[in-house]
């Protein structure tokens, strides 16, 4: 089984002179324990593709399926709880909560999570240890920097045990060097969980640290050839 489908997926935002097409009859298949690059550049549709996937942007035509769920079929409510529980997203803009610490903007996901709070409580307690944020953990976004406020942000998407992790620019804010170590990091929690992810990038250098890599122009995949790293 894949680990996500999505078959045949078009948006089309606004109607008549207005309209304009964001996504193309996109298809694309993601394997179990594969993390994948969506490249393209500004406007090329590859956040609003990875905001239908995720659940958050309904598309105009088509489906989504997460494992064996049909994503697109779920009421918005049952929609929102299986994201909580089967969807980490790391935002571009790290999205967390200001007066929060590292550790709080962690499990405040316990909220909306089917997992206990203690549960919940000890994973978070984990990843900081496996991030490198243990000594930061009662530290405020605005005490960190930019690469501890995107680590914080990857252990918020990892904190419920999603199976698909979905991440839109994680270098966008960050110099290159930052940049390099969030997407290893990234790739090194996908591999070592078993899950399966998509990073939404621009930027070439940083698509060496995915297995395959999928182009987008015009809301229209472009597929691209690459050899999986563990095969």
């Amino acid at each position: 089984m894949n680990a996500m489908t999505v078959n045949d997926v078009t948006k089309v935002y606004g109607e008549g002179h207005t309209r304009v097409r964001a996504l193309c009859d996109a298809s694309l298949e993601l394997r179990d324990n594969e993390f994948l690059a969506l490249l393209g550049p500004s406007g090329s549709g590859k956040t609003t593709l990875l905001s239908v996937i995720g659940g958050l942007l309904a598309p105009t035509s088509g489906t989504v399926t997460i494992g064996s769920t049909l994503l697109t079929d779920l009421s918005k409510k049952d929609q929102t709880r299986f994201r909580a529980n089967r969807v980490g997203f790391v935002f571009q803009g790290f999205n967390l909560v200001p007066f929060l610490t590292a550790r709080e903007n962690m499990t405040v996901m316990a909220s909306i999570s089917d997992a206990g709070r203690d549960e919940i409580g000890q994973r978070a307690d984990q990843l900081l240890d496996e991030l490198g944020l243990s000594d930061r953990s009662d530290n405020l976004p605005e005490q960190l920097s930019g690469g501890e406020r995107q680590r914080v942000a990857i252990g918020r998407a990892l904190v419920t045990d999603p199976d698909l992790i979905l991440v839109d620019e994680p270098t966008a804010s960050l110099d290159t060097e930052l940049g390099t170590q969030v997407v290893k990091l990234l790739a090194s929690e996908i591999k070592s969980r078993g899950k399966a992810g998509i990073m939404v990038t621009h930027d070439l250098r940083m698509v060496e640290y995915t297995d395959r890599t999928v182009k987008i122009l015009d809301g229209e995949l472009q597929p691209t050839e690459k050899a999986p790293i563990n095969e």
